[in-house]
């Protein structure tokens, strides 16, 4: 059922209206095109219409605006766009921080255990076989830091979901899951590469001797 009621009553009955000068005022208003009448010229004969109401000249500039569903759904298309590479550039900066802090660790292993890396090249032990050792134990570092995280993220989806009054429904797909550990894992890679190396680069004799 539909009812229809003059302005004035609307405004002064049914909500506050806001007023300028202790007139009221009308904020905005919603137009329906109807089927077969193109948009551009409806919102042509708009602006035409509202200018003639406002009293404004040839050379006046607009003083109200014109948004359509295609200009809002292009401003929220933009919107989405810049906050994903926000989001993008923060988890690139995280990925470098959390590399860089990978490496860090490693480095400290290979410092405090150049005595059993000496000991392994001592008995037989190849430049390879360290730096697999090495590259393997970053791998299982980042991917124990990527299931945290990714646990992490499943509870707070689940917390979102459940809160009150918040009607979006917060989901995580499997590709995600699976591109997070692939990233754990090349962060692992790249940032282990430079300690493994340095370990292999070791002096057998100096590393047994060192303390």
């Amino acid at each position: 059922t539909t009812a229809y009621v003059p302005l004035g009553v609307a405004q002064t009955r049914l909500f506050a209206a806001p007023r300028y000068r202790g007139e009221l005022t009308v904020s905005s208003i919603s137009i329906k095109v109807a089927d077969g009448y193109a948009l551009e010229q409806a919102e042509q004969d708009v602006e035409v219409a509202l200018r003639l109401l406002h009293g404004l000249g040839l050379d006046d500039d607009n003083d109200f605006s014109i948004f359509n569903q295609a200009s809002l759904l292009d401003l929220a298309g933009s919107v989405s766009t810049t906050l994903s590479a926000l989001l993008g550039g923060i988890g690139a900066i995280s990925l470098i921080v959390g590399g860089i802090g990978i490496m860090n660790i490693m480095l400290v292993t290979v410092t405090e255990r150049t005595n059993e890396i000496g000991l392994r090249r001592a008995l037989g032990a190849h430049d390879r076989d360290i730096l697999v050792q090495f590259l393997a134990e970053a791998l299982v570092l980042c991917i124990i830091g990527g299931l945290l995280g990714i646990g992490l993220s499943y509870g707070v989806a689940a917390l979102l979901t459940a809160l009150p009054g918040f009607s979006i429904a917060v989901t995580i797909d499997a590709a995600s899951v699976v591109m997070a550990l692939g990233v754990a894992s090349a962060a692992a890679i790249i940032f282990g590469l430079y300690p493994a190396i340095r370990a292999t680069r070791l002096d057998p004799v100096e590393a047994l001797r060192y303390e």
